[in-house]
């Protein structure tokens, strides 16, 4: 290493993650429990680029114009020798798709990391991901885009990476409907991301993708609900799935935010994990499927005392004429003024998503993809455990239920996840995991079915008398007859694939202040480590105060 180089590094911190090699100012933290996020962006992208190639090269020979037109017929007046040139171009496409990673395709993706900090992300999309024409890298910080530019300089990537200082929103607005408009948009945000998703659902090109990360889950998850409503334009509440909740908050939201500009979405895979939510959605042009969009979404009445949850659709199809239909408001509520089962009132929150998480087919490539090249990615092992779980979840089926909390709310002593399962499919119903909670199911068994088991299960395992208050949840839920037929017989399919193969689906957390870390500050003086100090000199302030 030259004399400039060790001089240069011991100003920063040098990050050695994936293939890249970068530099970072000792005031900018890295956190590497993040890279599984980065190893799982990294990979969905590389699947996408092939699609998405592959869908525009298609196009491309039917005639249809990509991008902002593809939903566009040609019009009558187009003549032979344009669709000669059509041809042309898709033949042109296919001999210039450079398959290797780091090298650029002429007709390849374009790629915005809208909020880069350091450019580690993007720099491991130019190293890793084939199939790219361009990466723009921006920072609205001017020491941010300096280190960037030396980070591009010093991974070779000067012929596909570029910098740019300016408002991520302002760089996505100005795009928009150019030949520099980008087919994949990443935004990584400190905190939230919806001040951003108006101008991401604009500027994406047709059927491009946007990988959105949020970190306020405390806001998402019901704290706030109001200040949710602000952001998200969705009332909230705090409950056992509200992992899940918050993942639905998301996704309604850029939903709702791209039909107002004739868009929808369409979910590939969304993810709750350690700190934060991640989702990965395709966009597109369309007003008929925009009209549909009501039934994609729901209010959630949820019982304040047991917990038991019922959604309701925004809207419903009516029939009219051969294959016709007209959208109307949908009748409702969907529960009585009181819980059925316990008597205490519902709370009323949403409009939340109530449609797919995921697209299971592609979910499926991106784990084929992440076993072929294991060696590529550090974390792969919780990749592929995380996705087998997603896979295996049931795809119409929203929210999902805590064993725990739900023996909680009746005192009943807890049983195993393979027990309550097993008696879920022998009496008929659908049943699954869920990745964004362990001890947690799925199910299409209604809030009644599901109380039923836990009253045959209390049968044998029964509740001490002094927890029968009357009138209590325990004595309202308990004091009823079952009136579903219940086995707990050990049913085969009560134990999931995943599980079977011991694949790491919810591993411990990584390290001691594994969570999010504070902003990055201009100066060296705070660091990590001062933070942790801070933390533990300010416990019990209050107390002391008090006192």
């Amino acid at each position: 290493m030259s004399a400039s180089n060790e001089d240069e590094d011991s100003k920063y911190n040098v990050v050695k993650e994936g293939k890249a090699n970068i530099l970072q100012p000792k005031s900018v933290f890295y956190n590497p429990v993040q890279e599984f996020n980065r190893d799982l962006t990294v990979s969905v992208i590389s699947n996408f680029a092939k699609l998405y190639l592959e869908e525009k090269k298609e196009n491309t020979k039917k005639g249809k114009k990509w991008n902002k037109a593809s939903t566009e017929e040609k019009s009558a007046s187009s003549n032979g020798k344009e669709q000669n040139n059509d041809v042309e171009k898709a033949q042109e496409m296919e001999c210039d798709v450079v398959k290797e990673a780091g090298k650029k395709c002429g007709s390849g993706i374009s790629i915005l990391e809208g909020l880069a900090a350091s450019g580690l992300r993007s720099i491991r999309f130019g190293l890793e991901i084939p199939g790219v024409k361009r990466i723009v890298t921006n920072d609205f910080d001017k020491t941010a885009v300096e280190i960037i530019q030396k980070n591009i300089e010093r991974n070779k990537l000067d012929h596909l990476v570029t910098s740019s200082l300016g408002d991520a929103s302002m760089v996505m607005y100005m795009s928009k409907g150019t030949d520099n408009a980008f087919d994949v948009i990443d935004l990584d945000p400190y905190g939230g991301a919806a001040q951003f998703l108006d101008a991401a659902v604009q500027s994406v090109n047709e059927g491009g993708l946007l990988c959105v990360t949020c970190t306020d889950m405390a806001l998402l998850c019901g704290n706030t609900p109001e200040s949710c409503r602000a952001r998200y334009g969705t009332m909230t509440y705090r409950s056992a799935y509200c992992k899940e909740m918050a993942l639905r908050i998301l996704l309604q939201c850029l939903e709702s935010t791209a039909n107002r500009y004739s868009r929808y979405i369409v979910p590939m895979i969304s993810i709750s994990a350690d700190f934060y939510i991640r989702v990965f959605v395709r966009v597109f042009s369309g007003a008929a499927k925009v009209k549909l969009s009501s039934l994609k979404l729901a209010n959630v009445y949820h019982c304040s005392g047991c917990g038991a949850f019922t959604l309701q659709k925004l809207a419903r199809k009516i029939p009219t004429r051969g294959e016709n239909f007209k959208m109307a408001a949908a009748h409702g509520p969907p529960v009585m003024d009181k819980c059925e089962h316990c008597q205490h009132k519902h709370y009323v929150v949403g409009p939340i998503w109530a449609d797919k998480l995921h697209d299971v087919d592609f979910v499926k490539k991106v784990i084929s993809y992440v076993q072929e090249k294991k060696a590529d990615f550090q974390t792969h092992k919780r990749i592929i455990g995380m996705l087998s779980l997603v896979s295996e979840e049931l795809p119409d089926c929203p929210m999902y239920y805590v064993i725990d909390d739900i023996c909680q709310q009746v005192h009943v002593n807890s049983f195993n996840q393979e027990i309550f399962m097993s008696a879920l499919l022998n009496a008929g119903f659908e049943v699954s995991m869920s990745h964004a909670e362990q001890n947690s199911i799925k199910t299409n068994a209604s809030n009644r079915d599901i109380w039923d088991i836990v009253r045959s299960w209390e049968k044998s395992h029964p509740v001490t008398q002094k927890r029968r208050v009357p009138g209590s949840i325990t004595d309202t839920i308990l004091s009823k007859e079952p009136t579903l037929k219940v086995s707990f017989d050990l049913h085969p399919e009560a134990k999931q694939e995943s599980k079977k193969r011991g694949l790491s689906r919810y591993p411990q957390n990584p390290e001691k202040y594994w969570g999010p870390k504070p902003r990055a500050k201009k100066s060296d003086v705070d660091s990590v480590e001062s933070m942790v100090d801070k933390r533990i000199k300010l416990q019990g302030k209050r107390k002391k105060n008090q006192e």
